[in-house]
């Protein structure tokens, strides 16, 4: 590098030229962009505002900003994204940027991280789609880090602690080997033959007379209904004690259903037991009879077993606004129409309106096109009344239903891409280990092998640098691009 400071053109020795009347040409990507020091200078802690004072400091000034530069011309030449600087220029004319179409969020965060230029001056639905998309990577992120857990074997944890995370895998992670499948698809038949058993116990014929003339389950169907019981007590314990984090286990809204669908057994059995003896046996079958009706909770133990029913879970909670503009527009219909058949219905003398709250129920069934037939109008206006609220109920059912169903479509895709996503980082994970590894970190490996394998921290260092190495939204360098945030 030179230092001799008169290549600079139009520069004094002294600095002495305005840096507001300066004019700078940047050559980004092959594209030029000519500016001026009074708008560059609106923000003097950008990398673009620094170019204008970095002339009198010489070479070492100049290209600790630029990848090059021409002193002729006066031209800074960067290697960076054209298309993404020409939308954060846009904060030196207007005060604001917004991201094009197209444009990786990912990339352009690291293109203003580079330009110097602060994340406030993002317009806001652009800063929306950031999250949107930094939330996708740290998910896919996390699914590789959950996996990498599960392949690595930490010496330094006790037999009982493996033997936990073992019993987790076989229980939780279906996907982790045959038996667990297996386990799995076992969990998933006695969930429905539960279910069978308890509707098939309704019925007249299959039932037994006690000697009291009550009539009760076929002592089959409840031997049957004990083991499937005893089942799904074994898997919970079992789940329970090998879970990493026990509080948050006992408050999953799945873990609860599973509680809701045992506990209903276990206390009619004591019930039956020593119920009579602290009430009456009318208000102990009473009892027993309100909780087996609680043993309907177990189907919503499939939702384990179902990524369908998962996923249609979270896009009705994203659907939550949705979900009340239906059922406001419902009410207001709802209220107007039946007030409107009370009133109409008046005059005719077998009216089948009693009240305006006995309206209710017809403007339900009418608005909603089920139509019982058990309130009906009978003069011509209520008639009219009628035509209208069920038309008006068509419409107020319509408009909420394509967003709820483009939340679902939209969330399934979602997942599908992030499993996709996180099995191809694997595989490139495994290829780079397989590759880079084998000429840049090769040393590294021999000199821990050298250590011993029966060093403590030996397997967990091996897993940090395949992963760290890799997945850098595990890490904190922001040096340099990963594959995943290049994904324009």
């Amino acid at each position: 590098k030179m230092a001799d400071d008169s290549r600079f053109p139009d520069v004094n020795t002294d600095g002495s030229e305005k840096s507001e009347e300066m004019e700078i040409v940047v050559n980004v990507g092959g594209v030029r962009q000519v500016f001026y020091g009074d708008n560059l200078n609106q923000y003097p802690e950008t990398r673009l505002a620094e170019l204008v004072n970095c002339l009198s400091g010489g070479y070492d000034s100049i290209f600790s900003l630029c990848d090059d530069y021409d002193p002729g011309k006066r031209e800074f030449y960067f290697d960076r994204d054209p298309d993404a600087f020409r939308c954060i220029i846009d904060v030196y004319y207007f005060g604001e940027i917004h991201m094009k179409k197209g444009i990786c969020p990912i990339c352009f965060k690291n293109e203003m991280e580079f330009w110097k230029v602060d994340l406030k001056f993002l317009d806001d639905c652009c800063k929306a789609h950031l999250s949107e998309k930094k939330e996708e990577l740290e998910e896919i992120a996390r699914r590789v880090q959950l996996i990498l857990d599960d392949l690595g074997v930490d010496a330094s944890e006790s037999r009982w602690k493996r033997c936990q995370k073992c019993i987790w895998k076989f229980l939780e992670k279906p996907e982790s080997s045959y038996p667990a499948r297996v386990i799995a698809v076992l969990s998933f038949l006695f969930i429905l033959i539960s279910s069978v058993v308890m509707c098939v116990g309704t019925i007249p014929d299959l039932q037994v007379v006690d000697a009291e003339g009550n009539r009760m389950e076929h002592p089959t169907l409840d031997s049957i209904e004990t083991a499937c019981i005893g089942w799904f007590t074994m898997e919970y314990v079992l789940r329970l004690i090998s879970s990493p984090n026990k509080l948050h286990f006992a408050l999953s809204f799945m873990n609860i259903v599973d509680v809701l669908a045992i506990l209903p057994f276990y206390i009619s059995l004591t019930l039956t037991h020593l119920g009579a003896k602290l009430m009456e046996l009318s208000n102990v079958q009473q009892a027993i009879q309100a909780l087996r009706i609680m043993r309907i909770a177990r189907i919503f133990k499939l939702a384990r077993h179902s990524s369908g029913l998962q996923t249609l879970t979270y896009a009705l909670k994203r659907s939550f606004k949705e979900l009340g503009l239906l059922l406001m527009y419902l009410a207001v219909g709802i209220f107007v129409f039946s007030a409107l058949g009370y009133t109409m219905e008046q005059s005719h003398p077998e009216t089948l309106f009693k009240s305006i709250p006995q309206s209710f129920w017809w403007a339900i069934i009418t608005m909603t096109t089920v139509g019982y037939g058990d309130i009906y109008p009978k003069t011509t206006l209520g008639k009219l009344n009628a035509a209208i609220s069920f038309l008006c109920g068509v419409i107020a059912i319509a408009l909420p239903i394509h967003p709820i169903i483009n939340n679902f479509v939209r969330y399934y895709n979602k997942q599908r891409v992030l499993e996709t996503a996180a099995k191809h980082e694997l595989e490139l994970m495994e290829l780079n280990s397989a590759e880079g590894k084998a000429a840049g970190s090769r040393s590294e490996l021999e000199d821990l092998s050298r250590e011993g394998k029966d060093d403590p921290f030996y397997s967990s260092r091996i897993k940090v640098s395949h992963s760290d190495t890799f997945i850098h939204l595990l890490s904190e360098e922001k040096n340099y691009r990963t594959r995943l945030q290049s994904c324009k």
